[in-house]
């Protein structure tokens, strides 16, 4: 049987990668390329440092040009690509596959990208937002195989969510369906997506780092030292990784930061199972990292602010596609295009 290929364009605001997947070996039918099995096999792989000189379309003929040099490389590709996926912070619009203006990606306004790889190619393009394009990846290859209800938070720079409802991804009247990060849980606290107190400023890598010189600033005004971050200058600098690797080495300080987060994160997840009543909540980036120090605390507060009927029904479940999610998420927006797999928006 000749094997079927699919390329992966992952669009971040500090790197991107060009992904080749190799889907030999599938077997037929919706069960296999949603469940065990159905996951591709990454053939190759090239990953380059998104560039900020305000010249997009010099960056994207950049990637395109190692997209060739990919399947220049792996010549039993050739030929053989179905369709090519691109994952891309948004905001967007998948339908007409345009980028609009991510605040990651400053001067991509309104970018055609779809088209312009289609162009290059002559091969099929689809576009996603990267909260979407990790959904659908968890849903096909990772925790949330077999739901047919589930959300996918990202909590890494910032706090977006794919959502999937009866098998189908929901984006909303116009693309902008799962902004879970602009929710805002207090009238104060740390601001993320341009609202203070927002899901986005307490449960995002942005957000834990505003907590964390919060917090250590209030401690060294009481004459408190804080191991990890003893002076004024440091809790400046501080970031998220930092407080994560702090905490796994066992500092009560760092700890209680990301208790902070994981309270709050309870607090916006109640909400979400409340509204969309979903078998599971997938979530990557930072909590798949920190997971034992930030779910507990949310689920205690789960368990006190969440009907119970919806609550005990859904699974809080980390990643499992890890640190990989960007490569699977821009091959499961490709094979959103396969006969086999129908998801349609």
């Amino acid at each position: 049987m000749d094997k079927k290929y699919l390329l992966g364009i992952d669009i971040g605001g500090t790197k991107c990668s060009v992904v080749l997947g190799n889907l030999s070996g599938t077997a037929a039918g919706r069960k296999s390329i949603s469940g065990a099995g159905g996951k591709p096999v990454i053939a190759d792989k090239i990953t380059l440092a998104t560039e900020h000189n305000g010249n997009p379309y010099g960056y994207i003929e950049k990637i395109l040009t190692h997209a060739e040099r990919l399947i220049k490389n792996n010549r039993e590709a050739s030929g053989k690509i179905h369709c090519i996926g691109i994952s891309s912070g948004g905001p967007l619009n998948s339908k007409d596959g345009i980028i609009l203006s991510p605040p990651n990606l400053p001067g991509w306004d309104n970018i055609p990208i779809v088209r312009i790889v289609e162009r290059r190619f002559g091969i099929k393009a689809r576009l996603q937002n990267d909260a979407n394009a990790g959904a659908i990846a968890e849903w096909m290859y990772g925790a949330g195989r077999g739901s047919k209800n589930m959300v996918f938070l990202t909590f890494g720079t910032g706090l977006g969510a794919g959502l999937i409802f009866n098998g189908k991804l929901y984006t909303g009247t116009n693309d902008f369906a799962g902004e879970a990060g602009h929710i805002r849980l207090e009238k104060d606290g740390p601001e993320g997506y341009g609202k203070p107190g927002s899901f986005e400023g307490f449960c995002s890598g942005a957000g834990i780092a505003n907590l964390g010189k919060t917090e250590i600033l209030k401690k060294i005004k009481r004459g408190i030292t804080v191991k990890f971050s003893p002076t004024i200058e440091e809790a400046n600098k501080i970031t998220a990784k930092m407080i994560c690797d702090a905490a796994k080495a066992g500092d009560r300080d760092a700890i209680d930061i990301l208790k902070i987060s994981g309270y709050y994160l309870g607090k916006g997840l109640s909400i979400l199972i409340d509204l969309l009543n979903p078998q599971v909540i997938v979530i990557g980036s930072i909590f798949t990292r920190c997971c034992r120090f930030l779910k507990p605390e949310a689920e205690t507060v789960i368990r006190e602010e969440a009907l119970s009927q919806s609550g005990m029904i859904c699974r809080i479940l980390p990643s499992e596609l890890g640190e990989n999610i960007g490569d699977y998420a821009a091959l499961a927006v490709a094979a959103m295009d396969l006969k086999i797999f129908n998801m349609e928006t």
